[in-house]
């Protein structure tokens, strides 16, 4: 299932499609899943517009999270995916996120210049990798950046705000699980060593407590180390969509890259499948007990 654009723009042409929703046979299990940085095709007019080579690009990416969040697909829960990365576009912000110093022209009025996400170079259409590398050779026409938003950015939210309100037509409550990746060199002193996983569900706000507290659980039973809002509570996703009140929880994952993959080369690791199989087990054990709830009493939690 993608988006059905009516008008393509090229920023969405260059994709073929942007973005995937991967339906399971059945839809059983109150669940969507969204991938939005796992995203790994580079356009050719980007690369040439970058400073940095393709690998340096990827480092912002979440690589391969898509494949170890897979089998929710047979479980019976949709799986979305962005095919644009991460530099190009991040839809996990607000959708006009911008920094004025990247762009030739002048930013619409309602543009939020001056978040913290924009000073760090990390806005919707970010302006430096994960590393802080600068991603362009030059300034961009402000009428890439609105491209961008109208013709990827918009159609994704439209999109994933569909998969939510179809689940919760359905079950009467839906639970997004915003599935990311951290390097590990992003964990503090405080935080290394001690961090496998990182939910955030903005303190409490995002879903109802018990929700991530039966995902902490499961994942802790299968050996893991796992923190909750630090260093990451959620981001755009996450508070836009978790409205525990009535009963749309919004709870992001955050796995630690070393678990799974080599960081410097990006190829999995022979750990990769027992990973897989972890994940997996957990969204089996966290459905059967929240099956087993009146979605008034998660909504109320």
């Amino acid at each position: 299932m993608t988006e059905p654009f009516s008008n393509q723009t090229p920023s969405a042409i260059a994709f073929d499609p942007p973005f995937v929703v991967d339906e399971p046979g059945t839809h059983t299990l109150p669940f969507v899943f969204n991938t939005p940085h796992s995203g790994s095709v580079y356009p050719r007019p980007f690369l040439t517009a970058s400073r940095l080579d393709a690998l340096a690009l990827r480092r912002s990416e979440d690589a391969h999270v898509d494949r170890l969040f897979a089998p929710v697909i047979d479980l019976g829960a949709p799986l979305m995916r962005a095919h644009f990365p991460r530099a190009y576009l991040d839809v996990n912000r607000e959708p006009y996120e911008l920094d004025p110093r990247m762009f030739e022209g002048r930013l619409p009025p309602f543009a939020n210049t001056r978040s913290m996400r924009v000073a760090g170079g990390l806005g919707t259409v970010p302006r430096v990798v994960a590393d802080g590398q600068e991603i362009y050779r030059g300034r961009l026409p402000v009428e890439e950046a609105i491209a961008r938003i109208e013709g990827l950015y918009k159609p994704y939210h439209r999109t994933l705000r569909g998969l939510i309100q179809r689940t919760a037509r359905q079950f009467g409550h839906a639970i997004l699980i915003d599935c990311h990746s951290m390097p590990s060199s992003s964990l503090g002193r405080e935080e290394a060593g001690r961090a496998d996983i990182v939910l955030g569900d903005r303190f409490g706000t995002s879903c109802s407590p018990l929700l991530t507290g039966l995902v902490e659980h499961h994942l802790r039973a299968c050996g893991f180390k796992v923190l909750r809002n630090k260093p990451y509570a959620g981001g755009f996703i996450t508070e836009h969509y978790g409205e525990p009140g009535i009963g749309r929880h919004a709870l992001q994952i955050e796995i630690n890259r070393g678990l799974y993959m080599n960081e410097a080369s990006l190829a999995v690791t022979g750990r990769f499948s027992d990973l897989v199989w972890q994940l997996r087990g957990m969204v089996v054990a966290v459905a059967a007990e929240i099956t087993d709830l009146a979605p008034r009493r998660i909504a109320a939690e």
